[in-house]
């Protein structure tokens, strides 16, 4: 069965993968609750989207189809009973539960076609904006509160970080329960998408967001058609590697290993493909934190089919020899390994690179310590404006998530 979703290495050519354009929900950032929407800064709209246009004409000539995040939620609305299933369980998630401004939450929302209501939800909506609504009246106004705080719902301004809320591994999907309520709200077009759109419903879930412990795609990266590797980071825990693990390891077709990498748990190490990524057969870039050594958790199943698990201490570049059956691996550090170098581009996701194919990768233009180390390496580069887009703290890896890549 065709499940829309063919992942089984960081590294294969690149055919099609997800992207949200940054909307209205990045002008709903304020500096007073950027610390409550997990920003550090607030991007300039207009250039953040000409930034983003251009990261996506540079995915669509490297040979991948771009589909829209708004796109494949819309898709999915096939009929009346589905779009007000969606409306319902977004007003649960946002907390509204006056019925007065339940109600006008729904009138609000269900006076927009499809297109323009997603992308509503995905902005937030501020108390003027029902305010100044045709139907609101006084009993509606007193139901908003008096309070300072000017949202009734929260934009979700980290949308455009589409690695996170879901992940595609091999044929199937992992749609995950965050580890922020800020953040978790996202999750929920996943829910939708992989639920009703009729491309894409049929992929089997390795992980759901009911789960009760968080899991995060920037954590999840598919060295190869065997080996999955997780991060136990700030934002994944032991208990949904554990889940992810028995679900892949025993129903997937090709997965017989996963590798628990145990990374500080700090903003700066926040997931995993902030601390590695995959840029070749036998290459990756790394933040220099890690060069020393690592704890590793290799997690397969026994010949009863219950996963075992074991701990392995040493260097980066042993554990992936090992594992990946390779002669040698280069490990290129963000930063040329200089302090301050590496400081400042890791701040930019200077290791968060996004490969295109073997030996090519898309990375932002300002780490240019880096990318001209990566250029020393003999991997291929395509830069990308980043003066808005870094803002969010997160690289070009970040702000995919493919659907189908080729195998290598």
């Amino acid at each position: 069965m065709n499940t829309g979703i063919h992942i089984t290495s960081e590294i294969g050519p690149l055919r099609k993968v997800v992207l949200h354009r940054p909307g209205r929900e990045l002008e709903n950032l304020m500096p007073d609750y950027l610390e409550r929407l997990l920003f550090d800064d607030i991007p300039y709209l207009q250039e953040a989207q000409r930034e983003h246009d251009a990261f996506a004409d540079c995915l669509r000539r490297c040979g991948a189809e771009v589909v829209y995040l708004t796109d494949l939620v819309v898709q999915s609305l096939a009929d009346e009973t589905v779009r007000r299933e969606l409306l319902e369980q977004f007003l649960n998630e946002a907390g509204i539960q006056d019925p007065r401004t339940r109600g006008l939450l729904t009138d609000y929302f269900s006076a927009m076609p499809d297109r323009e209501m997603v992308a509503a939800m995905m902005a937030g909506v501020r108390k003027q904006q029902l305010q100044e609504s045709d139907k609101a009246k006084l009993g509606d106004f007193l139901s908003l509160g008096s309070g300072e705080y000017p949202f009734v719902v929260d934009p979700m301004p980290n949308l455009y970080f589409t690695r996170d809320p879901f992940a595609a591994i091999g044929t199937g999907v992992s749609i995950h329960k965050m580890h922020t309520k800020t953040r978790n709200r996202e999750t929920l077009f996943g829910k939708f998408i992989f639920k009703y759109h009729p491309e894409y419903k049929n992929a089997p879930r390795w992980y759901d967001r009911g789960q009760t412990s968080s899991l995060e795609g920037g954590d999840i990266l598919i060295l190869s058609p065997q080996v999955l590797a997780v991060g136990i980071s700030q934002r994944t825990h032991e208990d949904s590697i554990d889940q992810l693990a028995a679900t892949v390891l025993s129903e997937s077709k090709t997965f017989r290993k996963l590798l628990a990498f145990d990374i500080p748990k700090t903003r700066s190490f926040m997931h995993l493909d902030t601390v590695f990524t995959m840029v070749d057969r036998d290459k990756f870039t790394v933040h220099p934190n890690i060069l020393s050594a690592i704890t590793v958790y290799v997690m397969e199943l026994d010949e009863r089919g219950q996963v075992k698990i074991r701990q392995e201490d040493g260097k980066l570049e042993d554990i992936l020899k090992e594992h990946l059956e390779l002669d040698q691996v280069t490990l290129i550090p963000c930063g040329q390994g200089s302090e301050i170098d590496a400081a400042r581009e890791q701040w930019n996701d200077g290791s968060n690179t996004l490969a295109v194919a073997p030996g090519e990768v898309v990375v932002y233009s300002r780490n240019y310590v880096t990318n001209r180390l990566l250029e020393d390496h003999g991997v291929k580069i395509h830069t990308i404006p980043s003066a808005e887009l870094s803002r969010g703290r997160g690289g070009p890896r970040c702000m995919s998530m493919p659907l189908w890549r080729e195998d290598l």
